[in-house]
């Protein structure tokens, strides 16, 4: 039985958000770009979405471009086939794929990357042990 979008969304929230070093962050399904559950008042665009998803199929691009989210370009220091780090100043943006998901996570000046990037990536892991 799918999970329900308000379980999703509880799951992001104690998973991410209530670590204090999330801002923002979403749960993007890869097949058909569908948002699965988002934080509140975060709603990626069909063209963000878009983004995230094309982001992971040429990683060394994505390198160069950086991840661009409404009018900001976030400058991009990681990106393989898993993961996808980026920043702008002291903002940033994570995005994580599995199989069938992609993860996305925001942090603020005020929070520790380091603590947004091992919360996100423990989600990632808990989705794929789930075949996710």
């Amino acid at each position: 039985m799918p999970m329900a979008m308000n379980q999703l969304q509880n799951l992001l929230h104690d998973s991410l958000i209530a670590t204090g070093h999330v801002e923002n962050c979403a749960l993007i399904r890869r097949n058909d770009g569908s948002l699965r559950a988002s934080s509140v008042g975060f709603v990626p665009t069909a063209i963000e979405i878009s983004a995230f998803i094309n982001a992971f199929k040429t990683p060394s691009e994505t390198r160069e471009r950086g991840i661009k989210i409404g009018d900001e370009t976030f400058a991009c220091f990681r990106a393989d086939k898993f993961s996808i780090y980026a920043k702008q100043d002291s903002r940033g943006i994570i995005l994580v794929r599995t199989s069938t998901m992609i993860l996305v996570a925001t942090y603020s000046a005020e929070m520790y990357p380091s603590v947004c990037v091992e919360a996100i990536e423990k989600l990632a892991d808990y989705f794929r042990e789930k075949g996710k």
